[in-house]
C-alpha cells in the first residue's frame, strides 16, 4: 500500500469516525441536556425540597456535560483533520503530531467527563437510595402516616438518572472513537 492511499484510507477513517462519533454524541448530549434542564425548572417551580445530594449531583451532571459539549467539538474537529488529511497539497494537512495529539485530548476530554458524570451518578443514586431506605414502611390494616414529599423518589428523580446514563454512553462513544482513531493513526505502516 503507498502513501497516499494510507493516508487517504486513514482520511477516510478520520471523516467516518467523526461523524458517527459526532451524532451519537449530540443525540445523546441533547437528550441528556434537555432532561437536566426540565429536572431543575421543576424542582425550582415545584414544591418538592432539594436533598443535599442532588444539588451536587447535579453539578458533576452538568459538569459531564460541559465535558460532552467539548467531546461534540472534537469529533466535529475528527471530520475536518479527516478532510485535510486528503489534501493535495501537503502543506495543508496536518502533521502526525498535531493529529495524534487532538486524539489524545479527545480521549482525555471524554475520560474526565466519564469521571465527572460517573460521580455525579452515584451522587444521584445514592440520595435515592436514601430516600428508598428512609421511607417508613406501611403496613396493613388501614394505617396510613403522613410522609414528607421530599422523601418520595419521583419520577424525575429516575430522569436525571437516566440523563446521566445518556451522558456517560456519550462519552463512552466518543472514548471508543478516539481509541480507535489513535490505533489507526498511530499504528506501524506495512
Amino acid at each position: 500500500m503507498s502513501d497516499s492511499s494510507t493516508l487517504r484510507a486513514i482520511a477516510q477513517v478520520f471523516r467516518l469516525t467523526g461523524w458517527v462519533s459526532f451524532w451519537i454524541q449530540l443525540v445523546l448530549g441533547v437528550v441528556s441536556g434537555v432532561i437536566l434542564l426540565f429536572a431543575v425548572f421543576s424542582q425550582r417551580t415545584g414544591n418538592t425540597s432539594s436533598n443535599p445530594g442532588t444539588g451536587l449531583g447535579a453539578f458533576f451532571a452538568v459538569a459531564g456535560l460541559i465535558a460532552l459539549g467539548i467531546g461534540i467539538y472534537l469529533a466535529f474537529r475528527y471530520t475536518r483533520l479527516g478532510l485535510r488529511l486528503e489534501s493535495s497539497n501537503p502543506n495543508n494537512r496536518p502533521r502526525k503530531v498535531e493529529t495524534i495529539q487532538v486524539v489524545r485530548f479527545g480521549i482525555m476530554v471524554h475520560l474526565v467527563g466519564m469521571l465527572l458524570t460517573l460521580l455525579g451518578a452515584q451522587t444521584i443514586v445514592g440520595t435515592l437510595l436514601t430516600k428508598s431506605l428512609t421511607l417508613p414502611q406501611v403496613g396493613g390494616g388501614g394505617v396510613y402516616t403522613q410522609v414528607d414529599p421530599s422523601r418520595i423518589i419521583q419520577s424525575l428523580d429516575i430522569f436525571v438518572v437516566q440523563a446521566n446514563t445518556n451522558t456517560v454512553s456519550a462519552h463512552f462513544a466518543g472514548l471508543v472513537a478516539s481509541i480507535w482513531l489513535f490505533y489507526r493513526i498511530s499504528k506501524p505502516q506495512s
